[in-house]
């Protein structure tokens, strides 16, 4: 009986620190979806998103700008490139799915077909759109989401804001005339998603 009663002991135990242990693996798993969930959610992968949006309408921006009265002589067409790699992925899963290939397959026929209803601000949406729905998934999944990707970006903007800065004739001048300050805000905002996705992946 004093044998049994010991291995009913024995037993016991074992089966309590079998469900300890599972207990707090669970607990462990938990803290890791929640910090995942927040990260993804509401905490910094809502910063990335919402930089990745304030980043492209600047670049977009630059560009109206660009097509207007404002005329510069940055390199614009620089920023079709960084477009295609800060565009939020909703925005660039619509634009690369049925919506962009029409937008696409319209815009090429009229390029064809009707020059003459083709005008020439219409040139760089029209090569975002076609960048967009034909690039390679190298591109498109891989350097997009990547830290390269990050990196074109932040030399971009680095080459776009000195270029800006010798074009208005000094830093002074960039930031003081009307067409400067604007071109000036624009650029500025380009560094906002690579440099906060810089910082988060050296955290």
């Amino acid at each position: 009986m004093g044998k049994f009663g010991f291995l009913a002991m024995k037993s016991d135990k074992l089966s309590n620190d079998l469900i300890d242990s599972d207990l707090k693996e669970l607990g462990i798993a938990a803290k890791k979806l929640a910090n995942h969930a927040f990260v993804l959610g509401s905490g910094l992968g809502f910063g990335t998103t919402f930089f990745k949006f304030l980043a492209s309408f600047a670049a977009i921006y630059l560009l109206i700008l660009d097509r207007t009265n404002w005329k510069t002589n940055i390199l614009t067409s620089l920023l079709i490139p960084y477009i295609f790699l800060s565009l939020p992925s909703i925005l660039f899963s619509l634009l690369r799915g049925e919506v962009g290939k029409w937008i696409a397959f319209i815009a090429v026929v009229l390029r064809l077909f009707f020059p003459r209803h083709f005008p020439d601000w219409l040139e760089m949406p029209g090569s975002l759109i076609l960048l967009l729905v034909v690039a390679p998934s190298l591109f498109a999944d891989t350097i997009r989401d990547s830290i390269v990707g990050v990196f074109i970006c932040l030399a971009i903007g680095c080459y776009l804001l000195q270029q800006h800065i010798r074009a208005s004739g000094g830093f002074r001048n960039s930031f003081t005339k009307s067409n400067g300050i604007s071109n000036s805000i624009g650029i500025v905002l380009l560094f906002v998603y690579p440099v906060w996705s810089l910082v988060l992946n050296f955290l």
